[in-house]
């Protein structure tokens, strides 16, 4: 594969307003051979409920990319120094289908994780969550899940029937056996509910919950501490919808919900990952429409650029 930093059809001596806006420049490629990450774009928000528009988030955010320069100050690694990226493009969904869309993200995401490429995937509403925890769970097993979320997404059903929606993964997951319940934790949850009992229905699931109140009773290191012991050496899938962030800092998402977590806090929680063992990571809820000068679409790039670091740092400790 050429040298990422000498493809001038990327534009990647040029400034963030030039050039192709693949994620920080990687190549556009479905040639996984040595490659360790891929990026892959999910444009699907037929599972919303209120506010459509994240199909346009996995373009917003690989624009917002351009400003990424590199290097991760806090973590102290450039991660495309010791990763091999590759921008893996979008899955072909199907907007007026959420069955053939979930086949759709379920293939192409098995193939990914076949060719022991390592999946960041960018949505997208939460929906997209449950095809790509079977096709992850198809390959590991039942999955230890860090859910970062303003909502528990465990819904017995939304608009009827068992169809999922963004409200409805988790249990769908839990129901057909990808999730390690010993190992599933949602951190971030508040707001209000349709009735008292929807949190007891996500703890009788399995889930273990910290909500808002808690995370910040505890203390954002306490909780890092946590997750770490309830992973231990589990294989780890990290689910992260854009709305466990206060509104006040990411506007640009379909369910807002407020008294949430602050840019800071959250990249200090995806930073209190290191050391486990990620398998998939997903981002999801990015909705531009609702953006106010991109900067929702700016910390989810960040965000995503946590993970790589994260990434880059557990290849570099296995060496």
């Amino acid at each position: 594969m050429p040298n990422r930093l000498e493809n001038p059809a990327l534009g990647a001596h040029m400034q963030p307003f030039a050039g192709i806006p693949t994620f920080m420049r990687q190549p556009a490629s479905r040639d996984l051979i040595e490659v360790d990450v891929a990026v892959m774009g999910v444009p699907f928000d037929g599972g919303t409920s209120y506010r459509s528009g994240t199909r346009l988030g996995p373009r917003k955010i690989r624009e917002a990319s351009l400003m990424l320069w590199g290097y991760n100050n806090a973590l102290q690694v450039s991660p495309l120094d010791h990763l091999d990226v590759v921008d893996y493009g979008d899955v072909n969904v199907v907007p007026v289908s959420i069955e053939a869309t979930m086949a759709a993200i379920t293939a192409e995401a098995a193939a990914v994780i076949q060719s022991r490429t390592t999946l960041l995937t960018l949505g997208g509403d939460h929906s997209i969550t449950l095809p790509l925890l079977r096709a992850h769970a198809a390959a590991y097993g039942p999955l230890a899940v860090v859910h970062f979320d303003s909502h528990p997404d465990t819904w017995e059903s939304e608009f009827g029937g068992q169809l999922c929606s963004h409200g409805t993964p988790f249990r769908r997951a839990i129901e057909e056996g990808l999730i390690d319940t010993s190992a599933y934790i949602q951190v971030g949850i508040r707001g209000s509910t349709s009735g008292p009992d929807d949190l007891l229905e996500a703890r009788q699931l399995g889930a273990h919950i910290l909500p808002i109140e808690a995370v910040f009773d505890l203390g954002i290191a306490a909780v890092s501490q946590q997750i770490r012991a309830m992973m231990g050496t589990r294989q780890v899938y990290v689910s992260l919808d854009i709305d466990v962030v206060d509104p006040a800092y990411a506007p640009g998402t379909g369910t807002p919900e407020v008294g949430g977590l602050s840019s800071f806090h959250i990249l200090q929680l995806v930073r209190g990952l290191r050391g486990l063992n990620l398998v998939g990571v997903d981002l999801v809820e990015v909705n531009p429409a609702y953006d106010h000068s991109d900067i929702t679409s700016i910390l989810a790039a960040n965000l995503a650029f946590e993970f790589l670091s994260l990434l880059a740092l557990a290849k570099q400790d296995k060496k």
